[in-house]
């Protein structure tokens, strides 16, 4: 971030005593304690969706989380000349979650279900944002995987990285377009026709999720636990903060049974998991989506030098594989 951009700071009713930089933005400490000022890309019906949301978390009163400060016109998001977006909430000093204390990973659980029971939203509330479908994601990641496994058959000479990649690459792909058309086989048994829907009612409830629930956004500080980063809020089951979170903890685990069950418990006792969710976070877990983050960085960067930290992950990959599929088969057997 420019440091043009702290003049922005001067549409807002604060008193800038000091700006640093921190976490890809500027920490500022002001006379309304400590504050952080971001780029932010998304519209403005995006912020004030997350905007919010924020406020009906704050409301509840069960988890602390970040807000967003308006300027002096109530804008929630304030523009430079380039027409590059910003946005001011409040911070606090603090670490992460420890990834490797299991009771703080146990915690982390714990919140994310309070989290969710003040993340829903009336279904007659203007201007919703459509439901995320998972399977419609899958198939642009299966359409890319089957795209760079073309590229590697017609790619001559290999590195060390491409001829490993090359050799696990069917397995992982066949996985992955069976759990998607699994899903969608799963997806169609609960699809009702548009006719038979009936109106939105008050009553009805609309679920939304962080999006991007992971340790670097839940801080530990003076006054507790803190989260933020809501920027990826959107409409879709809970299950996808729970999936994102265990399996950035049992990646690091080597998906130990014992852990995932004690986090699912701690999550279950704050917030019963449907029988729905539950298939949901299965085909969730059970996606290749590591294997498709190291495919997608290593297509969309430079081939010339290939970091010697892809080898790693992909060996951690496919090392993990056995032990994923036996923590899938024993959590969620019927």
């Amino acid at each position: 971030m420019n440091d043009r951009a702290v003049e922005l700071l001067e549409q807002y009713e604060i008193e800038v005593l000091r700006t640093r930089k921190g976490r890809g933005a500027i920490l500022c400490d002001t006379n309304r304690g400590c504050l952080i000022f971001r780029e932010y890309s998304g519209s403005q019906d995006r912020i004030g969706l997350q905007d919010r949301l924020l406020r009906q978390i704050a409301d509840a009163g069960v988890v602390r989380v970040e807000s967003i400060i308006p300027d002096r016109e109530g804008s929630l998001l304030v523009k430079d000349a380039d027409g590059t977006g910003y946005v001011l909430k409040t911070w606090q000093e603090g670490r992460e979650c420890g990834v490797h204390d299991r009771g703080e990973c146990v915690e982390a659980v714990r919140l994310l279900a309070r989290l969710h029971g003040s993340m829903e939203l009336p279904a007659d509330t203007p201007n919703l944002p459509v439901a995320f479908s998972p399977e419609k994601e899958y198939d642009k990641h299966n359409k890319e995987l089957k795209r760079v496994r073309k590229y590697l058959q017609q790619k001559g000479q290999k590195t060390w990285f491409e001829t490993s990649l090359r050799k696990a690459f069917d397995s992982f792909l066949d996985q992955a377009l069976a759990v998607t058309e699994q899903w969608r086989e799963y997806s169609r048994s609960f699809e009702v026709r548009e006719d038979d829907k009936a109106p939105a009612r008050k009553e009805d409830r609309i679920a939304f999720c962080h999006g991007d629930y992971q340790y670097h956004n839940i801080l530990q500080g003076p006054e507790g636990w803190f989260v933020v980063n809501f920027e990826r809020c959107l409409r879709d089951d809970p299950v996808r903060d729970l999936y994102l979170l265990l399996r950035k903890l049992l990646e690091k685990s080597n998906w130990s049974l014992a852990l995932g069950e004690e986090l699912l418990t701690a999550y279950e006792r704050e917030r019963p998991i449907s029988a729905r969710s539950w298939i949901d976070l299965y085909y969730r877990l059970a996606y290749p989506e590591k294997f498709w983050k190291i495919v997608n960085f290593y297509y969309n960067s430079g081939k010339a030098w290939i970091p010697g930290k892809n080898q790693e992950k992909l060996e951690r990959v496919i090392e993990q594989e056995r032990e994923k599929r036996r923590f899938l088969d024993e959590i969620f057997s019927v």
